[in-house]
């Protein structure tokens, strides 16, 4: 195949899936993950796409969120295996606060029963996994619901978690790096996220690995602002070592 006839093909994988996944392409075609890179670097150039660990994404696509049912269904086994390393942070009593997001609802049906905890949060799909657990005080926090994500946001929301201070806020992303720290592409879900930050004795963000380097729109804080990060295996050593020199201690999944 000649390097035009890849280009073209990268460029519909890209608009086609929002995503190239470099050592998926390479093995496909036969060539070496190099050749897909620098395949990539052309296409970026181009403006056709954005370079991110991995791969890259489609630019059209830098600023579209999925819906619920979709992203719960993306790197599904990786989200689970966060959510489980996330239950080490669990404090045996006491406040938690989980952000909306596909990790965060999994986190949820995870929690132990034996644990008497007051949840808050302003997802929709955590309060209803957690409405009738045992052991579990729940407050859901007002606002205008966002279809795409289901979590409740602008000013009713930001005015309750004003008043908040919890032990351990959980936050999902859709982008995180050390140069940008942690982005969504919705400007009044990143406020949400900015107060459940400021809310929070400690922060933990998890995130899977496809997440990194996929900066968005609205940053609602710098790594130095979290804690933990938990994330999957996917994210190379390297990678692991640049997160956690810029603040948060780095939990793989």
């Amino acid at each position: 195949m000649y390097a035009a006839e890849r280009h073209q093909l990268l460029a519909q994988r890209a608009r086609r899936d929002g995503r190239v996944d470099v050592g998926d392409v390479a093995a496909e075609l036969g060539v070496a993950p190099e050749t897909i890179r620098r395949d990539l670097g052309v296409l970026e150039r181009q403006g056709v796409v954005r370079r991110v660990y991995g791969g890259a994404v489609a630019v059209e696509r830098l600023d579209f969120e999925p819906e619920v049912a979709q992203r719960d269904q993306t790197n599904a086994a990786e989200k689970d295996a966060i959510a489980r390393a996330a239950l080490d942070l669990v404090p045996d009593r006491g406040s938690i606060l989980l952000d909306a997001g596909t990790t965060t609802s999994r986190l949820a049906t995870m929690l132990p029963a034996d644990r008497e905890l007051t949840v808050i949060t302003n997802s929709i799909p955590v309060a209803s996994i957690l409405a009738t657990r045992p052991g579990i005080t729940l407050h859901i926090l007002g606002g205008r619901v966002r279809g795409t994500t289901l979590a409740a946001v602008e000013a009713w929301t930001l005015r309750a978690l004003e008043g908040l201070l919890v032990d351990v806020a959980f936050l999902g992303a859709n982008g995180f790096s050390a140069e940008h720290g942690c982005t969504t592409p919705d400007m009044a879900e990143s406020a949400v996220k900015a107060a459940v930050v400021a809310a929070a004795r400690k922060r933990v963000l998890l995130a899977d690995h496809s997440k990194y380097g996929t900066d968005q729109l609205s940053r609602f804080a710098q790594l130095a602002e979290i804690d933990v990060l938990v994330t999957d295996s996917g994210i190379d050593a390297g990678v692991v070592a640049e997160l956690e020199e810029a603040g948060p201690e780095v939990v793989l999944a």
